[in-house]
């Protein structure tokens, strides 16, 4: 009898301690294990062996681990058969770095609940000893005009299916991995990427339809809250619709306003003007297409991402659809017509690339204006009481010819970090100080007016921090769009594409860009009735400014 109890009270104790794990837990926990073996394990991240092939042949053993001590075992064992890790002596750096570590976590390898304390002293071990030679899955170099970040050595699966597990998990296992470790911004997102992680692993694991799993994928990406991120497949206009209407849009208190005509013709045909507000379509609100799509649309944010929605709301497969819209103070329902991207024509009107507006103002149209324009730029304007740069189109390479004329002297205005290739997910502050201008006694006087709104993005916005160190420089507008450093664009799987801010951009106070955007001074943003009576209310106050200073 006291033998029986005895058994019965170690059962019980055991369980107490191997209680049951789920398929996500394990998942997660794998996930993290593989993907920082693969830029860790000096056997591993130096490609001698076929990683995904690694993943494919450990996951039924995940699966059917029931406890915790059974997952680490089978990671233990995992670990053992990937060969011996040398400990090493530290070398003493030949510069001293300074870190930027707001990205950077391994605090999971001695807090996951399913590891033991075994499995976390080796983790740990490998971290500490981590790979010192070049890494075979990713590099980092300036040059050759590409975004420096480079995912290489992947393969691509060109007969990848959907209802392939193994490469689904593969999938979401390498962005995933490529966003914990290559992805400077991690500490901004709104929600935890481990979170996202637990959250998106069963509609990866087990979609209920092909549909399922690729717009999984692509709302994955729109998580990260960059303007320069998301992920692309072909599948994407068969959900959406692949055509388009032929106006622009801006989104202002839940409706559609039009401001612009991609094709005047087109426009027509449907009678669509500039002003129209557009309050339903195919009988929801704007708010309601919104509220059901936003999930799918980039942006750091909101005014990015209201401005990038516009395919979620209008994009259809018919070529003709009903809206509801207002048009000098009545409401009206009509059919208005979609057409194929390439069938839209889209016309790109001629600007002046300067001209000189009443009261000795000069304006800059940076959308037109290159290097070799510069010149002429000053010697037309140089004269004026003040310059507004409009940079709500993306700017050429104009910036540092620009602050040639317009600074005094040279002055730092960006600092950069670049993510430690050989400690993945820690960042290190560029040493060299980034500079615009020179000595120029002869610099402009006047003042110095940038225009700016959600359009001004990426180089816009170093556009704009340059502008900001001339000595009369305000910046009127609304925010810009928040991703300011290189787009890289790399492929996942086949059929599946994504990108994102490959490195940081700061204020030489090391004051963030990313996600708040550029800061205006006076804040303007357009309004319904200003759209309708032609009025650019941005450029108005810029203009009022440069007259009375206020």
């Amino acid at each position: 009898m006291k033998k029986t109890l005895l058994i019965v009270l170690v059962l019980l104790f055991q369980f107490s301690f191997s209680k049951p794990i789920t398929e996500t837990q394990k998942l997660s926990a794998t996930c993290k294990i593989w993907g920082f073996l693969k830029y860790y394990h000096p056997n591993v991240a130096d490609g001698s062996k076929n990683w995904d092939e690694q993943l494919f042949q450990v996951l039924p053993k995940v699966e059917g681990a029931q406890t915790a001590e059974a997952f680490s075992l089978v990671i233990e064992n995992w670990l053992a058969s990937l060969g011996e890790v040398k400990a090493h002596e530290s070398a003493k750096p030949v510069s001293k770095k300074e870190y930027f570590d707001k990205n950077f976590d391994l605090s999971w390898i001695n807090k996951n609940e399913l590891f033991s304390k075994s499995l976390s002293k080796k983790l740990k071990f490998i971290e500490e000893n981590r790979i010192q030679e070049k890494q075979y899955y990713v590099d980092y170099e300036f040059g050759g005009g590409n975004a420096p970040l480079q995912f290489k050595n992947e393969v691509k699966y060109q007969d990848f299916k959907w209802t392939d597990k193994n490469l689904r998990l593969l999938a979401l296992f390498r962005y995933w991995n490529y966003i914990e470790y290559f992805f400077p911004y991690k500490y901004q997102m709104d929600q935890n990427w481990d979170k996202t992680l637990l959250e998106f692993l069963p509609r990866i694991s087990a979609p209920e339809s092909e549909k399922d799993f690729a717009l999984a994928m692509r709302e994955i990406s729109i998580k990260i809250n960059d303007t320069h991120a998301s992920t692309h497949m072909p599948q994407l206009f068969d959900y959406f619709g692949d055509k388009f209407i032929p106006v622009e849009v801006k989104i202002i208190n839940q409706k559609a306003v039009v401001i612009g005509l991609k094709n005047d013709s087109l426009a027509k045909v449907s009678d669509l003007k500039i002003g129209d507000v557009i309050t339903k379509v195919e009988g929801k609100t704007i708010d309601e297409l919104l509220k059901e799509n936003l999930k799918y649309v980039e942006g750091s944010n909101e005014p990015s991402v209201l401005k990038n929605a516009y395919w979620t709301i209008f994009n259809g497969k018919t070529s003709a659809f009903e809206i509801e819209f207002v048009r000098d103070g009545k409401t009206a329902v009509k059919s208005i017509n979609r057409y194929k991207y390439q069938d839209l024509k889209i016309q790109f009107p001629k600007e002046e690339k300067w001209k000189i507006l009443e009261g000795n103002i000069g304006y800059v149209n940076f959308g037109g204006l290159d290097v070799i324009d510069i010149p002429n730029l000053i010697e037309a304007l140089k004269n004026t009481n003040a310059i507004i740069f409009d940079n709500r189109k993306r700017p050429h390479d104009v910036l540092y010819a620009l602050a040639e004329w317009l600074n005094p002297e040279s002055v730092e205005y960006v600092k950069y970090i670049d993510p430690d290739i050989s400690f993945p997910g820690r960042y290190v502050w560029r040493t060299d100080k980034d500079k615009c201008g020179k000595t120029n006694p002869d610099y402009y006087k006047g003042k110095v007016i940038v225009l700016i709104d959600e359009n001004a993005i990426s180089h816009a916005e170093h556009n704009v921090m340059a502008l900001q160190t001339a000595p009369k420089t305000t910046v009127i507008g609304s925010q810009t769009g928040g991703a300011d450093g290189a787009n890289y664009r790399f492929g996942i799987i086949k059929g599946f594409s994504s990108s994102f801010t490959c490195y940081g951009v700061f204020y030489p106070n090391k004051k963030e860009v990313q996600r708040i955007g550029i800061v205006p001074d006076i804040e303007v943003k357009p309004t319904i009735l200003g759209i309708q009576q032609g009025n650019d209310e941005i450029l108005e106050r810029a203009v009022l400014f440069a007259k009375n200073g206020k």
